[in-house]
């Protein structure tokens, strides 16, 4: 039995008597001081952790006003505030030991968009995509293109100065930005702005902070202008935080946005912005050149640059490898070709051209490959190159682009490539020769790395690989920074050309050098105490404010060395998250992830419960406690002699004593095991296998609910209940037993089990059941033909004709089916942690299905999510288990047998709702259903679709009935519900399908039914 963790990291007294002031004088966001919100707010993308005292989440403006109004209180000078977004920064931008104060949960609303006048009015919090989304019904967008751009908040991008691919064009965020409506520290309300000399002298008049700051930054601009003007770089990517070089615009009005934009959150709270918007071009084509040494992609940039293009991008060997392994793979394979005798790909440039002229945009493409024509094979030069044209398409390219920083931190081993000098810029002429002897510093520490980036802008992305958790491999850090440093001064650069620079402030005097004080200044005079964001950028001057040092904040491997190496292994699906943030994707009509978006708190995200694991794990080492030892000891307990302890331990956990341990199994609760995680992560962060492994050790010490024993049980049990099905279904239906079962079983809306068993379908259409001697005794004419069915216990069982109407199509299309017996897959097991039993489950299903599998017959699954079980939970509990493909994987390879029949079937147009634990584990089996309705003559288009909110039986438990209607809401409901889709709808998924059934009253189909009613409306009876 685990013990109890009862004690954490208290909340400061300051803080806590911070947060009462707040709620006594109303605020309306969200106010969170407990243990797990403050251990998922610790992290971002970077090597840091740092534990805030509490997170606030302001709902609007108001809110923010009493924050900074309370904070400059005399009694809560020493309270420390930190402004948040999306969590994205690499380097600790939005870290603190004080209060986060987060805006994206409540102040992400688009307030306003003027299409004529081409601007849009956001709260800071508004997601970039989500806001191109919005803009994209008027043709329009916004520009800063982001790697993160599916989480990355506006308020966070201004806050950077972000900037992305294009930038050579379209700028940085500054240049987008109208407009600012920023709280400072004073509580006051300031919409800042280009404005002429005689408003400034109107503002400078001004006795309060805004007056202030606006005589400081001008007085600083007027007699420092020469030394600014020699300090900072005329770069692309130009000197970010307190931009002293931009105060004046070129219409020669002050601005005082140049300051604002790449503050970090140190001088103001960014609630909203006033941005100027862009057609978005007409046309748009890609050039994907090839080299066989990423040396040559880079110093090719200059003469493809001469070509004109909008950007050009760099990808180095070990990113498109990684790629190569990942789900964003099939969907680009074709456009990276290799052809027998070709070298190997060792570095890619992605040319992108935008015209609103079709035929202008050819003539620029001919330009480009004209020349690589006349070029490639050469010495340092390309080896081939496709052109890819359609915007829909080159999303598709640059979606793998966008997931490289992501895939690097994929890397196999204990050493993970990580972000610390990640984002230098160099003038570009200089980036060849900058980079190599970047190589040459990061190869005389034997450090393996990955690199992508911004060429066209100078800017290149590195991140070396470092194992944080061993102290020698730290000290790097230290080491590789200072002569990158030295390296990018060589090189008339800078350290941090893109992702802010946060901890990494401490060199922020060398560069800066006797400007330095001046943004001392600028800091003191917005925020006199440091309160805002301390030691990022500047410090203001006075006693004890000191910048940060990349050496001296606190990092993730510091902490995870703590955990026994032991159990970081047997928790490896949660150890490596890195943070990157891809989990916080906004957008509804994408899988990952349903709990974060139907809560929008950070604890139910893959990302916060893998935090809130690694520091469970941690806590637990520090009480002696290996958890890999709890688990096999839970295995080993007899249920009846920890009853006593278990029954008292949850008593007193009603009771109100605390265990860190209930934070998080509450965010364990809330995950849907949709796996989602598994597929879309680019680390592959695993959450259902280490919320089934917390869940086994967790009930060691506290009482299980009835539903997990009624749901764990139901694969063995249902078998029995079939035979009479009438009772169960009575009860199911019976409004008294529903509310017993609601209220105190935990389970709602159970389905009925159909009294038209599938053994009474399969005896009349004389269908055998599969065994090694009916396998065996098949002819060879037959057993090319023949495949194996492999049931489910919620097809076989609740939807016994989807299992029938499958077997009628295999039928028809001239195939023999033959069904393997019934045995408990064991997938709810896993899901509820019963690791033990899942795994007697697993060997002993494996051990029939194996049998059957020597036969040399294929088998098939019905439903997705229970049949990549055997590819997945089953790999990790057996050895060599058995090979159970999807319906569409075996199909798919056997179209020549049925593409005559395409002629004489009635065309039909259908759309595909998927899986969600198909299209992120098995993404090429959407596209292979497509393949095989085209080969019978049918159309299949695939619907965009996120969740539909039910995911095995997570819909069905009663604490989970609301978020997973509102799961359904984000995207499902109107799909279903949209007349023109009346008809045509199919879906792969039995989990989904019953979904739809509960809330909308509607029968949505299998692509197997759908294709069955098309050959029999069209009466045509296939012979054999």
């Amino acid at each position: 039995m685990i013990p109890r963790i009862s004690t954490v990291e208290t909340t400061q007294t300051v803080y806590l008597r911070f947060i009462e002031a707040l709620k006594d004088a109303g605020f309306a966001g969200d106010l969170n001081q407990d243990y797990a919100n403050r251990i998922v707010l610790s992290t971002d993308n970077s090597i840091y952790q740092v534990l805030p005292q509490g997170v606030l989440y302001p709902k609007h403006l108001d809110d923010l006003q009493l924050i900074a109004n309370l904070s400059s209180q005399q009694e809560f000078n020493e309270v420390v505030l930190t402004p948040r977004g999306g969590g994205t920064g690499t380097n600790g931008q939005s870290l603190t030991d004080g209060l986060v104060v987060d805006v994206s949960k409540h102040m992400n609303q688009i307030l306003e968009i003027n299409p004529e006048e081409r601007w849009v009015r956001v709260q800071a919090g508004v997601v970039k995509d989500q806001l191109n989304a919005a803009l994209k019904p008027y043709g329009l967008f916004f520009a800063p293109e982001l790697s993160t751009s599916n989480r990355a908040t506006v308020g966070g991008m201004i806050n950077t100065d972000a900037s992305g691919q294009g930038s050579c064009l379209y700028g940085k965020t500054r240049d987008h930005v109208l407009a600012l409506k920023s709280v400072f520290l004073d509580g006051t309300v300031w919409e800042s702005g280009p404005v002429d000399d005689d408003e400034l002298l109107k503002i400078k008049a001004r006795q309060d902070r805004v007056g202030q700051a606006h005589r400081l930054v001008d007085e600083i601009f007027r007699e420092k202008h020469a030394l600014i003007k020699a300090k900072f770089p005329p770069l692309n990517r130009c000197l970010t935080g307190y931009d002293l070089a931009h105060i004046r615009d070129e219409s020669g009005l002050f601005n005082l946005n140049s300051v604002l934009c790449g503050g970090e959150g140190s001088l103001a709270f960014i609630a909203e912005a006033k941005l100027n918007v862009l057609p978005i071009p007409k046309y748009a084509a890609l050039v994907n050149v090839k080299y066989d040494s990423f040396e040559a992609s880079m110093r090719d940039a200059k003469a493809i640059m001469a070509k004109g293009p909008t950007s050009i991008e760099t990808i180095d060997s070990k990113v498109l490898n990684l790629a190569m392994e990942d789900i964003v793979w099939d969907t680009v394979a074709d456009y990276f070709p290799q052809y027998e005798g070709d070298p190997a790909i060792r570095g890619i440039n992605l040319v992108e051209y935008t015209d609103d002229d079709p035929d202008a945009l050819k003539a620029r493409v001919a330009q480009l490959t004209e020349h690589l024509d006349a070029v490639s094979g050469g010495a340092g030069q390309c080896f081939g190159y496709s052109v890819v044209y359609g915007g829909d398409e080159i999303k598709k390219v640059w979606a793998m682009r966008k997931r490289a920083v992501g895939l690097l931190g994929n890397a196999q081993g204990q050493e993970r490539p990580i972000p610390f000098v990640e984002d230098t810029a160099v003038p570009p002429e200089n980036l060849a020769d900058f980079i190599m002897e970047f190589r040459e510093v990061l190869d005389s520490h034997n450090l393996a790395y990955g690199m992508f980036g911004h060429v066209d802008a100078g800017v290149l992305h590195v991140r070396p690989a470092i194992d944080m958790k061993d102290p020698e491999q730290e000290q790097m850090i230290r080491t590789v920074t200072d002569r990158v440093v030295a390296l990018t001064q060589k090189y008339h650069g800078l350290l941090w050309g893109e992702h802010g620079k946060g901890v990494r402030s401490e060199y922020a005097p060398e560069f800066f050098g006797e400007l330095y004080v001046e943004l001392q200044r600028i800091k003191g005079v917005f925020d006199p105490y440091n309160q805002l964001n301390p030691g990022k950028i500047a410090t203001p001057q006075i006693d004890g404010a000191e910048l940060l040092k990349i050496d001296a904040v606190t990092t993730r491997g510091q902490l995870d060395r703590e955990i026994p190496a032991v159990d970081r292994d047997t928790y490896d699906a949660a150890m490596f998250c890195n943070g990157n943030g891809a989990c916080y994707n906004y957008d509804p009509k994408d899988a990952m992830c349903p709990s974060w978006k139907g809560t929008r708190q950070r604890i139910h995200s893959p990302k916060g419960r893998a935090s809130l694991v690694r520091e469970w794990l941690r806590l637990m080492a520090k009480q002696g406690v290996s958890l890999s030892a709890a688990a096999q000891q839970t295995r080993e307990s007899g249920f009846i002699g920890s009853l006593p302890a278990r029954i008292r331990n949850s008593w007193r956990k009603q009771k109100g004593e605390y265990d860190f341990s209930n934070e998080v199994h509450e965010a364990m609760l809330g995950c849907l095991a949709c796996k989602s995680c598994v597929g879309q992560c680019p680390i592959k962060v695993n959450v259902p296998e280490f919320r089934a492994q917390f869940l086994e050790v967790y009930y060691s010490r506290y009482m299980r609910p009835l539903k997990d024993y009624m749901i764990g049980s139901l694969e063995f049990v249902i078998p029995t209940l079939a035979k009479v099905p009438g009772p169960y279904n009575w009860l199911m239906r019976n409004k008294t037993a529903q509310r017993l079962f609601r209220n105190t079983g935990g389970m709602v809306d159970s389905p009925v089990i159909c009294r038209h068993s599938l053994a009474q379908g399969l005896k009349a259409r004389a269908i055998p059941w599969a065994s090694v001697e009916t396998l065996n005794a098949l002819t060879g004419n037959q057993r090319e033909k023949s495949v194996v069915l492999v049931q489910d216990a919620f097809t076989s069982y609740f939807e016994t004709q989807v299992v029938l109407d499958l077997i009628d199509l295999l039928s028809e299309l001239g195939f023999n089916v033959l069904v393997a017996p019934f045995l408990p897959n064991g997938k709810p097991l896993h899901v509820h942690g019963f690791m033990g039993a899942f795994e007697n489950a697993a060997q002993h299903n494996t051990q029939m299905l194996k049998a059957l599998e020597s036969a040399g017959l294929p088998l098939i699954g019905v439903d997705p999510s229970m049949t990549l079980t055997y590819r997945q939970e089953y790999a990790k509990v057996v050895d060599n288990p058995p090979k159970v493909q999807l319906i569409q994987e075996w199909l798919v390879t056997q179209t020549e047998a049925f593409e005559h029949l395409s002629g004489r079937l009635a065309a039909h147009n259908f759309k595909l709702l998927a899986h969600c634990t198909e299209k992120t584990s098995a993404a090429p089996s959407i596209k292979q259903w497509q393949t095989i309705y085209a080969a019978l003559g049918q159309t299949l288009s695939v619907e965009a679709v996120g969740c539909c909110g039910m995911s095995g039986t997570y819909g069905h438990e009663t604490p989970n009935l609301a978020t997973s209607k509102k799961i359904y809401e984000l995207s499902w409901a109107e799909v279903v519900n949209d007349p023109q889709n009346q008809g045509k709808l199919v879906a792969t998924g039995y989990s989904c399908r019953s979904q739809v059934k509960r809330i909308d009253q509607t029968s949505l189909p299998h692509p197997a039914q759908a294709l069955l009613d098309v050959m029999r409306s069209s009466r045509y009876q296939v012979t054999q």
